[in-house]
Order: C-alpha cells, then sequence, then structure tokens
C-alpha cells in the first residue's frame, strides 16, 4: 500500500547514494531570477539537457504598472532590474527554451500561468526557482521550489538529488461556512501545527473538503504548504483536476490523453496507505482568518483579540510574540477589528486566479475604498477573463486600482513596495518583517476580508458585508 507521494517519488527513481536519491526531473520553471543559472552553463560550457522541459516566466521583477508595459522593458527605470528582464530574453533565446515573457499574452506569474497552460500535470516531479513551487503538487504530483545550484543541476542533467521526505497526510472534512475560504483553512491549518509543523515531510491534503475544492482552491492550499515547512504539498488527482487539464495547451493530446488519464487514476493513495504523521482539521469550525505578527503561524480568526505575551507560557514563544508586536505596532488585548490598515494588495501566486478577483469584486461593489487598493491579476489570461466580466470596472468604480499581471507587491522587487510603517492587508502568503518592503507591515487574508477592510479602512468580519465568497 503507497501514498500518492510514494507512488511518485518511486516512479522517478534514477539511482541512489547512502541517504540521498537521484530523481528524474519532468519540469523546471524558472523566472527572472535565474540568471546565475545562465551564467554558471556559460562559464562551464553546459547544454541544456532538454529544453522542452524547461520553462520561463517574467513575473517576480517586471512592473505590473499598466503605463509601463505600454512602454516596454526599456522604461524598466532600475537599470540591474531591466537587465535581469532583457538577460531572460537572451537566455532563453540562446537555449531555445520557451518564455512567456512581458507582452506575451500567456504571461503571468509562474504558479499561476503555469497551470493555466497545462505545464502541471499529476504523477510528475516539478521544481521551480521559487519556493511556492507546491502550488503545482494540488495537480497531484511531487513539485517543490530549488536554490540556484539546484536549478543549473537540473537543466544541465534533467535530475536532482533529494533526501526522501517523510509523508504527513493533514485530513480536513466539513463544508466551509459563509465568508471562509480556501485561504483560511490553510492559514488555520499553519496556525495549528505552527510554520515548523511539516519540517521533513510531504503533505498530501485529504477530507471532504478539499473534494469539493475547485483546482484554483485547491492551487492556494498547496501554495502555502511552505509556510508550515512542508517540502512539499500534494492533492490526489480526480476528475475536477481532469476537467481543468482537458484541452490546455501543453496536456497531452487524443491517445496520450486516454494513456495519460489511465495512469493518472493509479496515483490517489491506497486506502491502507500509511502515512508518517497525521493531523485533522473540521473546516465547519474555521472562520475567516488573518495574521497579526510576522509569521503566517501567527493567524487567529477576525473575531480574536491580539494576543498577550504574558499570558503564554512558554518562554520562547513569548519572544517572539514580543518581537513581533514591537514590529507591527499592536498593543496586547486589542481587538483585530481595531486594526487600521494603510494599503491594500490583491494578488499574488496564492490569491490572484479569477476565482480570487471574482470574490474580491463581490465585496467591492459593496462600497468604496478609502485606502489606496491594488488588485493584481495572476496572469494576462486572468486579467482579461476578468475584464470580459466587467470584473475591472467594478473595482474602478469602488476606488480600486486595476493593474497588470505579476508578482507585485507580494515580493516588493519591483517598485512595488510599502513604506516603513506602512500597514497593508495583503492576500499573499508571507507576512515576515520586511517581505513587502523595509518597515512594511503585513496582515495576510483572503481576497474578500482584503476587499472588505479596503471598503472600511481596518480589518473587518467580511460577513458582516453578508456578500457571498
Amino acid at each position: 500500500m503507497k501514498t500518492l507521494f510514494d507512488k511518485v517519488w518511486d516512479s522517478h527513481v534514477v539511482a541512489q547514494e547512502e541517504d540521498e536519491t537521484l530523481l528524474y526531473v519532468d519540469r523546471c520553471l524558472i523566472h527572472e531570477g535565474s540568471r546565475h543559472t545562465f551564467d554558471t552553463l556559460h562559464e562551464r560550457g553546459l547544454k541544456v539537457a532538454h529544453p522542452d522541459k524547461v520553462f520561463a516566466f517574467s513575473d517576480h521583477y517586471i512592473p505590473t504598472d499598466p503605463q509601463a508595459r505600454a512602454r516596454g522593458v526599456a522604461s524598466i527605470a532600475d537599470a540591474d532590474i531591466r537587465n535581469m528582464v532583457e538577460l531572460l530574453i537572451r537566455n532563453t533565446d540562446e537555449y531555445k527554451i520557451a518564455r512567456f515573457g512581458w507582452g506575451d499574452a500567456r504571461q503571468g506569474i509562474l504558479h499561476v500561468a503555469g497551470p493555466e497552460l497545462g505545464i502541471s500535470q499529476p504523477g510528475i516531479v516539478l521544481v521551480g526557482a521559487d519556493s511556492h513551487t507546491s502550488t503545482h503538487g494540488a495537480f497531484g504530483n511531487i513539485s517543490f521550489g530549488i536554490g540556484a545550484s539546484e536549478t543549473t543541476h537540473v537543466v544541465a542533467t534533467q535530475t536532482i538529488w533529494q533526501r526522501r521526505p517523510g509523508t504527513l497526510r493533514i485530513t480536513i472534512d466539513g463544508a466551509l461556512g459563509f465568508g471562509v475560504t480556501a485561504k483560511d483553512i490553510i492559514l488555520a491549518i499553519i496556525a495549528k501545527i505552527g510554520i515548523g509543523g511539516a519540517i521533513g515531510y510531504a503533505i498530501e491534503y485529504a477530507g471532504s473538503t478539499i473534494k469539493r475544492m475547485s483546482m484554483n482552491e485547491r492551487m492556494t492550499i498547496c501554495n502555502m504548504s511552505i509556510e508550515a515547512g512542508g517540502k512539499a504539498g500534494l492533492i490526489a488527482p480526480d476528475d475536477t483536476t481532469y476537467e481543468f487539464l482537458a484541452g490546455r495547451a501543453f496536456a497531452p493530446k487524443g491517445k496520450a490523453w486516454d494513456e495519460a488519464l489511465q495512469y493518472w487514476r493509479t496515483l490517489p493513495s491506497d486506502p491502507d496507505a500509511r502515512f508518517t504523521k497525521e493531523v485533522a482539521l473540521d473546516a465547519a469550525h474555521v472562520v475567516p482568518m488573518v495574521t497579526w505578527g510576522t509569521n503566517p503561524e501567527q493567524a487567529l480568526p477576525i473575531t480574536d483579540r491580539v494576543p498577550d505575551p504574558a499570558q503564554e507560557p512558554d518562554a520562547e514563544r513569548r519572544t517572539e510574540y514580543n518581537k513581533a508586536l514591537s514590529y507591527m505596532g499592536l498593543q496586547p488585548g486589542m481587538a483585530l477589528t481595531d486594526i487600521a490598515v494603510d494599503r491594500i494588495f490583491i494578488g499574488s501566486c496564492t490569491n490572484s486566479r479569477i476565482d480570487d478577483i471574482r470574490a474580491a469584486a463581490a465585496v467591492a461593489k459593496l462600497g468604496r475604498a478609502v485606502v489606496p487598493a491594488w488588485v493584481v491579476p495572476g496572469s494576462e489570461s486572468v486579467k482579461r477573463q476578468a475584464e470580459a466580466e466587467g470584473l475591472d470596472r467594478i473595482f474602478a468604480e469602488a476606488g480600486f486600482e486595476w493593474r497588470d499581471a505579476g508578482c507585485s507587491l507580494c515580493t516588493a522587487l519591483n517598485g512595488d513596495q510599502l513604506k516603513p510603517g506602512e500597514r497593508c492587508g495583503s492576500t499573499s502568503n508571507r507576512n515576515f518583517q520586511g517581505r513587502q518592503g523595509p518597515g512594511g507591515r503585513t496582515h495576510l487574508m483572503s481576497p474578500a476580508m482584503a476587499a472588505a477592510a479596503a471598503l472600511r479602512g481596518h480589518l473587518v468580519d467580511v460577513r458582516e458585508f453578508g456578500a457571498r465568497k
């Protein structure tokens, strides 16, 4: 009896040496920050083993201001960033690697555009030059982020050395309550097990709640596996997966599709498969969540209050709480709904898909933003679909700014960043000190919660608005 993880891992073993395994890699995703990989290839005279298995995306460093896109790469003010964008163009052209770059109708965040194109598929090993590559595990594969030297090894050999992690199954059962989303579920999980709760494990998410989720929701769940310390996040493929993939550009066609489908159906964990560790969560007890501190574990229901470090018995955690409160400028015991925000960011590889944009628009149309609020779609495809549905007009009428596709304020590497001391309600995945800019303060939440905060100017329970997610 094998788990989904075991089946995929075992089918990709090339060689083993002591406690390390050489795995075959089916897909490798890169972005503008991968320039070191190509520098090494040039220095060592290496070739790309399989250019057709490497895919490049412009996302981390490109501006998302629509006017900037119209002016082109040459208009990027920061010379270093401009050079990175231009290097990706030259390097991918030289090695004949598919590039979904700035100005391409298929461009987007690699963890949004990649799945849209059908690059993410069940049963494969997929690696990416970004820690949130775990997103792709929503399709029933092993996906994880790798560093620059590992990326060089992968593109030169189509393999990677890895230590086999344990398996952690997180079973989530029950129906989502009104106003509760996939983002609230993953924040609740991380709050429960901690940012180190999945270190040394690949997480398989299972249960009735997961089975009812769309692929977009499943990707949100798997995206933040890394925030709990997990090596990867996986969800067993099913009819929802196959319906999403059918007809996508890089998905199998014709007879190859039938053969792939036959194989994919064998991948779900066997009924009696044993996991190294098990965790359970009752979705019916989850309410809209927000983070109050400086890591995703420091999250609470919006109905709660900022914790008092003095009430924390663990000395190490008490110290962490004090540091977090000092950085975030919060007082123990204050209601989370009393926390004022300066800005709102709706986007990132966690929450910038069409379902996320729709959820935010459903709330935005109920009022008008009283603080600057950005909506950044995860891909040009999402942007076109949202505009076809008139969602961009809803945001404009509500005082939100509709921008071009990219990572934007999530990474703060592209000119989009908070000012010191500025507080942001964000749908991204990380709230570390300085994540959205030096001195910036980040509160993580769902798209609907972020839109609601934009209308009130402070954190608020979206359920007060009565708008369906």
